[in-house]
């Protein structure tokens, strides 16, 4: 009900200040940022939307050109298929796209069987597995003999479980897939049994998660997709681990990059000052203990995204702490950045992004195309319109054309890197040396690796007495 209700509000809010935005935002996104070089290759490939039928919103693959990259385009469809938008629909507004993404109400036939795992330190996150119908009634787990790839899901920074993360959910039950949601400590019901919270990039938790659903399911293949905030920690987890992620290929949507100076600017007013009161609720179930660590006063007074992380996680804001650290927000960042290691990521990586985006802000400071240029892993599926996390198109179907794509190109990287093996196993036979010029994915071994954990993993999870319910 109180979702009905805040979304309700937020549309009515946006529907007073449409005209406005209409005017003055629309029209400044009109024309895909791409590089030069890029620009007629893109366009030629990915607009087929006819006269006509409104507005064609041309899409843009800029990535590295590789025989991966040529694969994607022949045999993703979705990277090719214009979103078509009629000019004066509510979709053509970011806000909206990004309210009904995150807000609208949604009855989603998906339930989730909850497992709590703990963790070296004794904390506690949550994995929540996505079932459908009556599945949910009788409590079961997963055969650890199935083949049937895995989901992770990693929602926003916040903890919020938004409509897309659901709507993503059902997508990958009909394609087979065993979705799972990480949840964070203290997020979405998970209970805080250390006084301590999860700093932005830091994926020990996350690496300990995965893990443990290897272990659960080692015949399966792992994917990873992340929601806005929510892909920084899956690109720290992904250039910390390198080649010992266990991860076949990832996705990001929405992301954002340059999180420092996002958390120094913020998204625009209306959507800072919702990000702010959220996580202020969240944490107020936990002001006793957090009192312990933190001061509260200065936590709960707080009036942008960066005091309250500052007041967390930084050394100025701890007690026992002196305010000598002045630089203690740029030493949180050195650790915390999720670009710090992104040299190291092994595995095809997928972006998808709106020029208009009202969270990650102006796409010419925030996008980083140079990383997609030079790295031939990461991939961006670059749109004129769809908001944060939105992508709602006027001819949907069942499935959101985001996560569509998402879908396409987790079975393409599969594909062509079996084929890949394939050629590579007949070069062998036939005594040759296979020096072809193929794409490097550093990953094809990573569950034959030794993981880099200092800790062992039978120590921390005690089948016996399961730390899971």
């Amino acid at each position: 009900m109180l979702e009905w209700i805040g979304a309700a509000c937020f549309m009515g809010l946006i529907a007073i200040l449409w005209p406005v935005v209409k005017c003055f935002g629309v029209e400044s996104h009109s024309t895909l940022l791409i590089p030069r070089r890029e620009r007629k290759r893109s366009t030629e490939r990915c607009d087929s939307n006819p006269e006509g039928q409104g507005e064609s919103d041309a899409l843009a693959l800029i990535c590295k050109p590789s025989a991966l990259a040529n694969y994607l385009l022949k045999h993703c469809m979705s990277f090719c298929k214009s979103l078509s938008i009629p000019k004066w629909n509510w979709r053509m507004s970011s806000s909206l796209q990004t309210v009904f993404g995150a807000l609208w109400p949604f009855d989603c036939p998906v339930h989730f069987i909850r497992d709590h795992l703990q963790l070296s330190d004794d904390g506690l996150v949550a994995l929540d597995w996505a079932v459908v119908g009556a599945a949910h009634h009788k409590r079961r787990r997963t055969s650890s003999n199935s083949t049937s790839p895995v989901l992770l899901i990693i929602p926003n920074s916040f903890g919020k479980i938004t409509r897309n993360v659901l709507k993503l959910c059902e997508a990958a039950l009909s394609h087979g897939y065993l979705p799972v949601i990480f949840n964070r400590r203290s997020q979405n019901g998970t209970p805080l049994c250390t006084v301590k919270l999860q700093q932005f990039g830091d994926p020990t938790d996350l690496r300990e998660a995965v893990r443990y659903i290897r272990y659960r399911q080692p015949a399966g293949q792992i994917y990873a997709v992340s929601e806005s905030t929510g892909s920084g920690l899956l690109l720290s987890y992904l250039g910390e681990c390198g080649s010992s992620s266990y991860v076949t290929a990832a996705a990001c949507l929405s992301p954002v990059f340059r999180c420092q100076s996002w958390f120094e600017s913020g998204p625009t007013w209306l959507f800072h000052w919702a990000l702010l009161l959220y996580q202020k609720i969240c944490l107020s179930r936990y002001k006793t203990v957090l009192g312990e660590l933190v001061h509260t006063d200065n936590l709960f007074s707080s009036c942008s995204l960066k005091a309250m992380e500052e007041a967390l996680f930084c050394h100025s804001g701890l007690k026992g702490t002196t305010t000598e650290g002045a630089g203690s927000w740029e030493v949180y960042w050195e650790h915390n950045d999720p670009l710090r290691d992104i040299d190291e990521v092994a595995i095809p990586v997928l972006c998808v992004c709106s020029q208009d985006d009202p969270i990650r802000g102006d796409p010419h400071a925030t996008l980083p195309l140079e990383l997609f240029e030079s790295n031939p892993h990461f991939f961006l599926l670059l749109t004129n319109h769809g908001g944060h996390c939105g992508f709602s198109t006027s001819d949907e179907g069942p499935i959101v054309w985001s996560h569509q794509a998402v879908l396409e190109f987790f079975r393409a990287t599969t594909d062509f890197f079996a084929a890949e093996e394939r050629a590579k196993l007949a070069a062998r036979r036939r005594g040759l040396s296979g020096a072809g010029k193929t794409f490097r994915h550093r990953s094809v071994s990573t569950c034959k690796r030794l993981p880099v954990c200092t800790h062992n993993i039978h120590t921390i999870y005690n089948w016996q007495r399961s730390y899971t319910r």
